[in-house]
């Protein structure tokens, strides 16, 4: 099968500092504006984002969207109108439904110590839901040379669930390493695969730290670790 692709090269991002907030947008998003680069699919919005200590995003409302959040490093505080007060740390996975609409604030739970974080929103399949949350944590040793299942559409399968068909893994690969990815979604889904650190070939294309490159019209991908590299993997529905 001919697979179709698109490459988004770390330093071709997006950028908005603010001071407080330093944030790489993989989308169109706040200043940034990209029609080449609106989505993948389902998935709408991929930003790196480091916030000072101390500060963080007010509180401000999302409706209808399937909202993720990564820490990479240090600590974010979380409240939302749902009544949700929580601390997400590097190895949690947080997941929200919008849904028919909420009001959140995230910030760097410490003064002196910078928090890294990816923010992730997912096009919904169901609109109008009632707003949820859901927070895990997981176990690290479970992505050494594996593909740790972090997200799905299913309640009791690994990871949190959002209301799409999708699968989010990461794996965290010694040099040399090579596995593959079976797509679990069918003929329209596809991958975009982010390499948190890195080096490492994707179906043959090199990637590097920080590095975006989607596939679809694929089966399967094959992943092989050119250094010590940690990678991300979303699975989601081309067409929504």
């Amino acid at each position: 099968m001919m697979s179709n692709t698109i490459l988004h090269k770390a330093d071709a991002r997006g950028h908005a500092n603010h001071g407080w907030l330093n944030s790489y947008h993989t989308f169109s998003f706040g200043g940034f504006y990209n029609p080449q680069s609106m989505n993948f699919g389902a998935l709408r919005v991929l930003n790196d984002d480091t916030v000072s200590g101390g500060r963080g995003f007010g509180d401000h409302p999302h409706d209808n969207m399937e909202i993720i959040s990564i820490p990479l490093d240090g600590d974010l505080e979380h409240e939302d109108s749902m009544g949700n007060k929580a601390i997400i740390r590097k190895g949690d996975i947080q997941a929200m439904s919008a849904g028919t609409g909420i009001y959140h604030s995230e910030k760097n739970a410490h003064e002196n110590e910078l928090v890294k974080f990816l923010q992730i929103w997912i096009y919904p399949n169901q609109k109008n839901v009632q707003p949820r949350y859901d927070q895990i944590t997981l176990n690290l040793n479970d992505r050494h040379n594996r593909l740790q299942q972090i997200l799905s559409p299913n309640a009791d399968d690994e990871g949190v669930w959002i209301y799409q068909n999708a699968w989010f893994h990461i794996g965290k690969l010694d040099s040399g390493l090579s596995t593959t990815y079976n797509l679990k979604g069918g003929a329209n889904n596809g991958v975009y695969a982010f390499v948190l650190s890195g080096d490492v070939a994707v179906n043959g294309q090199q990637l590097n730290t920080r590095d975006g490159f989607g596939l679809w019209d694929v089966d399967q991908i094959e992943i092989t670790a050119n250094s010590e590299t940690e990678i991300l993997l979303m699975e989601v529905p081309m067409k929504f």
